[in-house]
């Protein structure tokens, strides 16, 4: 048994003891391996440690599943239950939904999510913030590949081009995977480890890009309660070019080079367009 392992099955005991002997818990996966599920019975919940800090305004505003208790362990952890969802993810094709729009722009426009996180002391992501990160990630990199620097002259040149008319809360990892909707037809967007405050076009850019095609972005951005503009269409292109390069340093950090050669392929196009 390697660590990862024996760390696991640890954490799982002690969840079962914090809730009570009928209680079972197993890993519900995930790349955090922080997340659970606990059953008793017909009964079933959704645990998480050290989830994040504003799950409670996450679920007063049915943007999650509802949060039932929060418990603080005596190592310092915290563990959060959530109500189980009966339901399924959403699909690719499922992401032109009109609700999806709508629940995006639920969260854009929450202003108790984004004061929840200037109490925290989140620093916004910026574009001058994304592309000297970007710069210096290639730089450690040591790749001499240039079209990698290519798209970093691009985010250069064109970040003073994209400011943001707005900061809000941006989800930041808007995969299909991590919407779900139960049997009422009530829709969640899961998983905000991720989250920070940007240019709500960051999130809509990484939508739009992935799932819808471009001659039906104006109907979907009519849902959410935006116009296509130029303007917009700018700031999408140039935060999607800097995801891209950043999934391509990502996966050339760890070794996986067919993820990074997908990327490399995406970037190219992008910066192509």
């Amino acid at each position: 048994m390697n660590y990862y392992e024996h760390s696991t099955k640890t954490r799982v005991k002690l969840l079962e003891l914090l809730l009570g002997e009928d209680w079972k818990v197993e890993p519900a996966g995930g790349s955090t391996g922080e997340a659970y599920i606990a059953r008793a019975g017909e009964k079933k919940l959704f645990l998480k440690r050290n989830s994040s800090p504003f799950l409670a305004v996450l679920s007063a505003e049915g943007i999650v599943p509802k949060l039932l208790w929060t418990k603080r362990l005596e190592n310092g952890d915290v563990i959060t239950a959530q109500r189980w969802v009966h339901g399924r993810e959403l699909g690719s094709s499922d992401m032109d939904r009109s609700d999806v729009a709508q629940l995006l722009s639920k969260i854009h426009c929450s202003s108790e999510l984004l004061d929840m996180f200037k109490r925290i002391g989140n620093e916004p992501l910026t574009p001058t913030t994304i592309t000297e990160c970007l710069q210096n990630q290639l730089l450690a990199s040591g790749t001499s590949y240039s079209l990698l620097q290519e798209a970093v002259d691009y985010l250069s040149l064109h970040r003073h081009e994209v400011t943001p008319p707005r900061m809000v809360v941006c989800h930041c990892d808007i995969n299909h995977n991590n919407w779900m909707i139960n049997s009422k037809n009530e829709l969640y967007l899961i998983d905000w480890d991720g989250a920070t405050v940007a240019d709500p076009a960051f999130d809509l850019g990484l939508l739009l890009y992935e799932y819808i095609p471009r001659e039906h972005w104006e109907k979907w951005l009519y849902h959410y309660g935006l116009p296509l503009t130029p303007d917009l269409e700018k700031r999408m292109h140039w935060y999607v070019i800097s995801h891209a390069l950043h999934s391509v340093l990502y996966n050339l950090r760890k070794g996986q080079h067919d993820q990074m050669k997908a990327w490399i392929d995406q970037l190219k196009q992008l910066l192509a367009y």
